[in-house]
């Protein structure tokens, strides 16, 4: 079991390059949010320039896009909000299966995020245009909740794999400073950490 681990963790190059992609297409978004919202509340108090009047619904179809893209990166950090009032009175054991049965419905959830989300994109956004853009059709407005299923899948799957390490009393991170690492018991924690990771 610990060379599967060890063969399977030799991917993580290849998620620190996405996770990165996607981080600074998360940034590129916001930025340009911040520059189109500018614009628009200059134009507001400096009339000699027209104030765009597709700002509003770029602004928050960028949004969108931005919203879902970092709660997929926020996987992979495993810094989404969780209850985990009870966890200290369990077995580690129990509670590190029962992450990876929140990580299956996490997975679950992503599939339907991607199967419902073209369904919708390409009917009901195929039918619709951007009000203040007639020609651009509302598919864009649409395509947000597929894109982040995709994201959240490739970013589950590694956080399945560390869950699962965990099971078999494996710690395997992501190497991100701000993870949110869990414990495991100490007799195989700290061990196991340095033979999946150094060999």
């Amino acid at each position: 079991m610990l060379e599967f681990f060890r063969k399977v963790h030799k991917l993580k190059p290849i998620y620190d390059v996405i996770y990165k992609i996607f981080l600074q297409i998360c940034k590129i978004l916001l930025i340009a949010d911040l520059c189109i919202t500018t614009w628009m509340v200059l134009c507001r108090y400096i009339t000699v320039f027209p104030a765009p009047n597709w700002g509003e619904e770029v602004i928050l179809t960028l949004m969108s896009y931005m919203a879902v893209l970092s709660a997929a990166l926020a996987i992979r950090r495993n810094a989404h909000i969780r209850m985990t009032s009870f966890d200290r009175y369990l077995p580690p054991k129990v509670v590190h299966i029962s992450d990876v049965i929140c990580d299956a419905v996490v997975f679950i959830l992503a599939v339907i995020m991607i199967i419902y989300g073209f369904k919708y994109a390409f009917t009901i956004g195929m039918k619709a245009k951007y009000t203040s853009m007639p020609s651009v059709s509302s598919v864009w407005k649409y395509l947000p909740i597929p894109v982040a299923g995709i994201a959240m899948i490739f970013f589950e799957v590694e956080r399945i794999f560390i869950d699962l390490a965990a099971v078999f009393g494996y710690r395997i991170t992501t190497g991100m400073s701000n993870e949110n690492i869990e414990e495991l018991p100490a007799e195989t924690g700290e061990n196991a950490l340095k033979e999946v990771t150094e060999k």
